[in-house]
Order: C-alpha cells, then sequence, then structure tokens
C-alpha cells in the first residue's frame, strides 16, 4: 500500500513539473514560431503561378491569328503586270497600202486589230486597237531572176483607253489578194510570174510565125517568123521586172510577237471585245507582165 501510494504521488510531482516546465517555455516558442498566414512571404510566389498559367493560352493563339491575317485574301497583293507570252499571234488589218513598187524604207504602216486577244479568259487587247510599224526592206524583183521582197516590224499598239505598248512583233499569213506569201522571218515574197513569163513568149512566137507564113507563104517564111516572135517575145520578159510585191489596203494578216510583253494590270481591265471597222479586204488580183505588140 505504501508502495502504491507513493507511485501516485511521484505521478503528480512529474506531472505537475511537466506543466510548470510548458509555462516556462511558452514565451520562447512565441517568439521563435513564424508569422502568421497573412505574411505576404509565400502568397505572391503562389499567386505567380496561376499567372503564367493564365498568359499561356493567349500566347499560344496569337501565331494562329496573325497567320489568318496574312493569308486573309483581303490582304493578298494585287497583280501588278499581265504577261502576254512570246508567240501570240495579234490579227490585224492594215489601212494604208505598201508596195516594193512605191514604198521606201522607213514608211510607216498603220493595222487595226480585227479580232480580240484572250488570256486566261481575260480580254487584253480589244478589236479595234491601233498597231504602228514601218518598212525595213525593200527590194524588187530582177528582169531574170529574184522575186519581190517587203518587210515591215510592228513596234507600237495603242489600246482603246490610249494606254501605249511597246512591242515587237514580225507579220504572218498575210493575205493581199495576190500571190505574195511570207517566209519564217515575215518577210512578204512577191509571185515569180514564171507562167506569165513562158506565156509571153509562146505569144510572140506563135505571133512571129503567122506573120511569117503571110509575108513568104511557105514554112521557111513561118519558121523565120516563129524565130523572130519567140526572140521579141524572150527580150520583152528581160526588158520587164517580175511582179512586186504589195500589201494593198484591206490587207489581213497575224502579228506574232517576237518577245514576251508585260502590261499594266490596271491597264487592261476590258469588258467589252471591242468594235473593228468595217473595212473591206484587198481584191483578188493577178499579177500582169508588159503587154507585147502582137
Amino acid at each position: 500500500m505504501r508502495n502504491g501510494g507513493t507511485t501516485m504521488k511521484t505521478r503528480k510531482v512529474i506531472s505537475a513539473a511537466s506543466s510548470i516546465l510548458s509555462l516556462a517555455l511558452a514565451p520562447a516558442l512565441l517568439a521563435q514560431e513564424p508569422a502568421g498566414p497573412s505574411t505576404p512571404t509565400r502568397p505572391p510566389a503562389v499567386q505567380s503561378q496561376p499567372q503564367a498559367s493564365d498568359k499561356s493560352p493567349s500566347n499560344s493563339s496569337q501565331p494562329p491569328a496573325a497567320s489568318a491575317v496574312a493569308s486573309s485574301p483581303t490582304n493578298a497583293k494585287p497583280e501588278a503586270t499581265v504577261a502576254l507570252p512570246a508567240g501570240t499571234h495579234i490579227p490585224l488589218v492594215l489601212h494604208n497600202a505598201v508596195s516594193t513598187r512605191s514604198s521606201q524604207v522607213g514608211d510607216p504602216v498603220y493595222f487595226e486589230t480585227s479580232f480580240p486577244v484572250l488570256l486566261d479568259g481575260r480580254i487584253i487587247v480589244p478589236a479595234g486597237s491601233w498597231v504602228s510599224g514601218q518598212v525595213t526592206e525593200l527590194k524588187r524583183a530582177g528582169r531574170v531572176k529574184g522575186r519581190a521582197e517587203l518587210m515591215v516590224r510592228l513596234t507600237t499598239m495603242i489600246l482603246p483607253n490610249a494606254y501605249v505598248v511597246s512591242l515587237t512583233a514580225s507579220p504572218s499569213n498575210a493575205g493581199t489578194g495576190g500571190h505574195e506569201t511570207t517566209d519564217r522571218e515575215g518577210r512578204v515574197i512577191g509571185d515569180s510570174d514564171k507562167a506569165s513569163d513562158a506565156g509571153t513568149v509562146m505569144k510572140t512566137t506563135t505571133a512571129g510565125a503567122g506573120i511569117g507564113a503571110l509575108a513568104s507563104r511557105s514554112a521557111a517564111g513561118a519558121g523565120i517568123g516563129a524565130g523572130i516572135g519567140a526572140a521579141t517575145g524572150l527580150a520583152a520578159v528581160l526588158m520587164t521586172r517580175g511582179p512586186d510585191a504589195e500589201l494593198p489596203r484591206g490587207t489581213t494578216l497575224d502579228a506574232v510577237l517576237d518577245h514576251t510583253i508585260l502590261l499594266d494590270a490596271d491597264k487592261v481591265q476590258f469588258t467589252s471585245p471591242g468594235q473593228p471597222s468595217a473595212l473591206p479586204g484587198p481584191p483578188n488580183r493577178a499579177p500582169q507582165r508588159m503587154a507585147v505588140p502582137f
């Protein structure tokens, strides 16, 4: 019993000592404890994380918005020029006649487009546009051989809105009403008229034979007359030139571009195909030799 009572007393003493010790240490513990929740040390660090996360979606969305603006049709750069490629055919009709007989190198030539020129479904050169150039080569036919030659170069085109375009083109597929032809370089070549030469010699030969037969009333006289007639016909052929190369008023041809030309896109916004002049084509003609006296 005595031991039990001693134990109880011991426990009470220890408990009381602990309480006293706690009360003694309480001020020191309170002094060492960090500031309460109102201190701004940690909250700013905690708040900075949501701010970074809030900005990240807006930053990621900016590049798509910029690309969308750049690809918008309203901001696309308008077309500055329109290119007519080399080899383009521009159909023309001639307003002033040109001939190796009467024209000179450097003389002007004036054409008009007879049909609109299209590119990618757009009217680039309306009908009724003006094209000018000049004669660059002239050669008359020889008395014995050689054909007449004529060459023009086209240098300027004026559209109906007064837009002036520089070009370099040569004629092709000339429709002159005669027997002229065009080579690959755009040179107009006259007819050789060999059939007419042969016909002239035959006519003079026949006429001379008839005159000789009537004069001598013999076959020998006919032969002599035929020889004289043949010589006269040959002399007539040798004394005259071959046919001239001609481009009469109303001649149709194609101007073929030698090089690509660039046109101002703002100046070729045509909605009408244009209206060409009512210019008749050249009449059909056959070259004639000098008339012989038989």
